[in-house]
């Protein structure tokens, strides 16, 4: 596996993979898109990193993440994905641990993720909690009725 900076020619197997994942919802994917193309447009004052990981020369999973504006060292993740078909692999998590020794190096200090509390996400919070990510906060209804926006946080 190769982790490394993403590319305007890594673009479509990017949105493919964003498309292809059940947990996106539909008012979702333009976002993810918005960033990706931010991201293409200027990396160095898009005010986000994006990184690909490369199996067997194939995109199988993207990271975005950047730092929190008006912070000094806390960093937001703003999405992850894996191929459906790269799951379980262990991409992911070198996805994380590539990202969260850049940002260790860049001085960060902590790590935030929004997430939703929808059943749906399970797996993903799952996967969150997993990597050493705790949830600090909860907001009832935030997205929808029943469904409660929660900030997870990871100490660097």
């Amino acid at each position: 596996m190769h982790i490394r900076p993403m590319t305007a020619a890594d673009r479509q197997r990017v949105i493919q993979i964003i498309e292809s994942i059940p947990e996106f919802k539909t008012i979702e994917v333009p976002v993810a898109k918005e960033l990706v193309d931010s991201y293409l447009a200027n990396p160095h004052t898009s005010g986000y990193y994006i990184l690909v990981a490369e199996v067997d020369s194939s995109i199988a999973g993207y990271i975005c993440y950047g730092p929190t504006p008006l912070t000094i060292g806390t960093w937001d993740i703003y999405w992850i994905a894996v191929d459906p078909n790269r799951q379980r692999q262990g991409i992911g998590k070198a996805l994380y641990a590539y990202t969260e020794d850049g940002i260790k190096k860049d001085l960060g200090r902590m790590i935030m993720i929004e997430t939703s509390s929808s059943e749906e996400y399970e797996n993903t919070r799952r996967f969150h909690k997993s990597q050493g990510y705790q949830v600090v906060c909860q907001i009832s209804d935030f997205y929808a009725v029943g469904d409660d926006k929660l900030v997870l946080r990871k100490i660097l």
